[in-house]
């Protein structure tokens, strides 16, 4: 009998052992990784800091899709929180914001993601993102505060901007200077695993 709750405790024990975090990254062309390969992006960057700065295994779902709005992203979360992601990282808006979309409706659905998400058991990490003000100064300072008033409603854990220290800089983006080249990529994965790395 001891013999047998032995074995069991070791198979229960390989299991749990075997079972690993997985992290959603849910965001537009930025997470996708548009103009570089997937191995390039910095989902995929950063999965590979976990494994060789915590020496821990995880899987990562790469859910970026370019052009995708937070009205998108919404619709595609169901699907993906099949997957029982434990993380889901936010990095959505950008697109609603260079399209000048109403913000209430933008800020509503990434609450919608948000409470989905938590209900799932997954705990979310917020992106926050900036705007030129193509549409106004107002317009871009109400953009930027939607992801505070966000942050501090829901109690979430935020990096004010994803694109810190790449936004800007020829170097470290593509000719339309807009997305991150491959070295910018590298940027952005140094900074999540940062932000991330207590999280796991």
């Amino acid at each position: 009998m001891k013999k047998f709750i032995i074995i069991l405790f070791l198979i229960t024990l390989q299991f749990a052992n075997a079972k690993d975090d997985t992290i959603l990254f849910l965001g537009d062309s930025l997470t996708e990784g548009l103009g570089v390969t997937k191995d390039e992006a910095f989902p995929k960057l950063v999965k590979i800091l976990i494994q060789k700065e915590l020496k821990k295994d995880i899987s990562i779902i790469n859910a970026g899709v370019s052009g995708s709005t937070t009205s998108d992203g919404l619709d595609r979360l169901k699907w993906y929180l099949k997957k029982k992601p434990s993380i889901v990282f936010l990095a959505l808006g950008t697109n609603d914001g260079l399209r000048g979309l109403d913000l209430k409706q933008s800020q509503k659905n990434l609450e919608e993601i948000i409470k989905y998400a938590q209900e799932s058991g997954a705990k979310v990490l917020l992106a926050g993102m900036l705007i030129p003000p193509n549409y106004g100064p107002e317009y871009s300072e109400n953009f930027r505060k939607m992801y505070e008033e966000i942050k501090d409603k829901y109690k979430l854990k935020s990096m004010p901007f994803l694109l810190d220290q790449v936004a800007g800089n020829k170097n470290l983006n593509q000719s339309d200077g807009i997305h991150p080249n491959e070295q910018g990529h590298k940027t952005i994965a140094k900074n999540v695993f940062e932000f991330i790395k207590e999280d796991l």
